[in-house]
């Protein structure tokens, strides 16, 4: 199965209203990042073992570790949490950056320094999010 086939597959397993939010929100990323790179994790470790929930990830960064070693990875990730969905804005070091810069005009969600998490659209401004989302692929491009 492809990428975009595992993603389609990811988004018609959830319940109607989160499918529709999932699907209003990849559109709204790849129109707002229309070349870049897709990704899909299923959230199963190398035994098979669910570890996390499954991923969306679009756009490519190096993520460097303190090691020095470095590993290919996503800009921005969506995925179905238990209570909502989870917008991932990876690579932006400075961790108050989201919550400072966006916490206060997003509405109602949960902000953390790499995490966005909220129980539906209706709870956020998606523009405000959208903008969060095209200031992280910004700061790691």
């Amino acid at each position: 199965m492809n990428i975009q086939e595992q993603i389609k597959t990811c988004l018609d397993t959830q319940p109607e209203a989160k499918r529709a939010a999932m699907e209003t929100l990849h559109n709204r990323i790849l129109k707002a990042l229309p070349k870049c790179k897709l990704w899909f994790l299923d959230g199963k470790d190398d035994k098979g073992k669910t570890v996390t929930n499954p991923n969306i990830g679009y756009g490519l960064q190096t993520i460097e570790y303190a090691d020095g070693k470095t590993k290919a990875f996503y800009q921005i990730g969506i995925s179905p949490n238990t209570t909502g969905i989870s917008v991932y804005i990876m690579g932006i070091k400075d961790k108050t950056y989201l919550q400072q810069t966006y916490g206060k005009r997003l509405g109602k969600a949960s902000i953390t320094g790499y995490c966005i998490k909220f129980k539906t659209l209706k709870d956020i401004d998606i523009d405000i999010l959208e903008a969060a989302i095209r200031d992280g692929v910004e700061q790691t491009t």
